[in-house]
């Protein structure tokens, strides 16, 4: 039986993602050297990788000579919206009290970090009234 993955986008589609949301737009090449800032990476994997995520409707493309040029057909918000939700649903049952009591939780969060949270609640509260 195939194991069924948390989010729809695999760890290079994000990177690659992430790349293009960065730059506004790219070519596979763009990316590519970006991308062997840090790891080794075929040509091809990249550009395999970028046509997917142009059919899952993450990128467009429009063709320069015989280069195409991909750019975000979705926002980068939008994409965290959408992975959080499901996020949401598939690990935390829908509690959104569950997935903020699991990041509080974590041990790396420094006193900073909470006390940003702290605000940006209070801030989102201010906000509703």
């Amino acid at each position: 039986m195939r194991r069924r993955s948390l989010t729809p986008l695999g760890e290079t589609e994000m990177e690659v993602l992430h790349h293009v949301w960065e730059l506004d737009e790219a070519t596979v090449a763009e990316v590519r050297e970006r991308i062997l800032e840090e790891r080794n990476v075929a040509y091809t994997t990249i550009m395999t990788v970028m046509k997917n995520l142009a059919e899952k409707g993450y990128l467009q493309y429009r063709k320069e000579g015989v280069a195409y040029v991909y750019s975000p057909a979705r926002s980068a918000d939008d994409v965290r919206q959408s992975l959080l939700g499901d996020l949401l649903k598939k690990v935390f049952n829908g509690s959104p009290q569950s997935l903020a009591q699991a990041l509080v939780q974590q041990e790396d969060l420094s006193d900073n970090d909470l006390a940003d949270i702290r605000a940006m609640i209070d801030q989102m509260e201010d906000a509703d009234d």
